[in-house]
């Protein structure tokens, strides 16, 4: 090897390196995989690029250090960034005054999670270092997973609707709190008044960015068309450089950009017909999200002991979803059956849960391994199968427009009232 790269040096140019090459290919059977599980399988093209991304981390794939930095953990921020201002945008705030309930339901599921996840791995005498933020991360549900099996499975809807809404609540909630203990744990041993500025400095950063990327798009709305390409590269770059800022400032950038979103649509409550424009770009971002997530995921240290609390963990969750779902269902607006297919639908877990895992791993590193053991596991099993249920919940709904092989023909009936 040493002889036959001597007698090409002289030929060899300095190039983007080995890494680039390996995420091209890994990209390119990424679409490949998506395809082949729409087409033949029915199911949403995640799936498949979760697939191949965790087949390649298995294999020892080394492009994708853990916990997230540099490059990767910039990409994925921006792809979270970007998805996240788009579901921003979808929640009117206006609409919370009409049908608080919502609001209500979200809170209650968010926090059963939370508190249910807390106590199972206390009762199995896990540290509470350990214990809380697997619960943050668990709190989490997934509107960029959501977002895609919608698309793909041309989804719409009451069930539609409302998951969508309360996957973008429990993300706020889970981003906020999750940043804040962080930063906290960042900063072990100093006072109470020193946490709180800590806190207060990342609550107050991603606030602030939130606001000046709200009105410099609401500024440009004015004089330049959704429906531009232009308009859409705008935006593009209005996030890219808001999330370098908020991260460099000590934000959280994903925080941000989804309250970025929200104001934008509470400024500008017209319908947004840019995120069409964004196209291969957008769908090249969301593509690298999903494989970059199973690949390091799929790299944790997996042991049977360790799967009885993975598999408990999930169950919880799953359950402690239902359960608040079900529990702020009334005077919703929902029937009970459009509340159990909403709580199936708020089964997956990605990018978000990710990224909060890293941010507690990098601030404690004395017990970010035995959160990276749990949480590792836990968000590729539900990036995996929740997809799959989320695409089973809209199936049997009634929502889907789409056939589901997996699961036999599509049922045309369903509700469709509204969130």
């Amino acid at each position: 090897m040493e002889n036959l790269t001597g007698f090409w040096a002289q030929w060899l140019r300095p190039s983007a390196g080995l890494v680039t090459l390996q995420w091209s290919l890994l990209l390119a059977l990424a679409a490949i995989g998506g395809s082949l599980c729409q087409r033949y399988i029915g199911l949403p093209k995640v799936v498949g690029y979760s697939l191949v991304g965790a087949l390649v981390g298995f294999a020892g794939f080394s492009g994708a250090p853990w916990p997230l930095q540099g490059i990767s953990l910039f990409m994925l921020e921006l792809g979270v960034s970007l998805v996240l201002f788009e579901c921003g945008g979808r929640i009117p705030l206006r609409w919370f005054r009409h049908n608080p309930m919502v609001l209500v339901q979200s809170i209650a599921e968010a926090a059963l999670t939370y508190f249910s996840v807390l106590w199972l791995l206390r009762w199995l005498d896990t540290p509470v270092d350990v214990a809380s933020p697997i619960a943050m991360v668990a709190m989490a549900a997934s509107p960029l997973v959501l977002s895609r099996v919608i698309t793909d499975m041309r989804a719409a809807g009451a069930v539609t609707d409302r998951s969508m809404v309360l996957a973008t609540l429990s993300t706020l909630y889970a981003l906020t709190l999750g940043s804040a203990q962080a930063e906290v744990f960042h900063r072990p041993g100093q006072t109470l008044l020193d946490g709180t500025s800590a806190v207060a400095v990342v609550l107050g950063v991603s606030i602030l960015v939130a606001a000046v990327l709200s009105l410099l798009m609401r500024l440009a709305l004015r004089v330049m068309s959704p429906t531009s390409e232009n308009t859409s590269i705008l935006v593009l770059a209005l996030i890219a450089a808001g999330t370098a800022v908020t991260a460099h400032l000590g934000g959280s950038a994903p925080l941000a950009a989804l309250l970025g979103g929200m104001l934008l649509k509470h400024l500008h409550p017209r319908p947004w017909a840019w995120p069409r424009q964004l196209g291969t770009a957008s769908t090249l971002l969301t593509m690298m999200m999903f494989v970059l997530v199973s690949t390091v995921a799929a790299q944790a240290d997996w042991n049977l002991p360790l799967a009885g609390v993975v598999l408990a963990v999930i169950i919880v969750r799953l359950l402690a979803k239902a359960i608040g779902v079900g529990l702020g269902n009334v005077g919703s607006g929902a029937s009970w059956r459009q509340a159990m297919w909403v709580s199936c639908a708020m089964a997956p877990m990605s990018s978000v849960a990710l990224l909060l895992a890293s941010q507690f791993v990098a601030a404690a590193p004395d017990s970010g391994q035995m959160i990276s053991r749990v949480a590792l596991p836990m968000i590729l099993m539900m990036e995996l199968f929740g997809a799959v249920v989320a695409s089973l919940a809209f199936h049997r709904a009634g929502e889907s427009a789409k056939i589901l092989r997996l699961f036999g023909r599509s049922n045309a009936s369903g509700d469709r009232n509204g969130p």
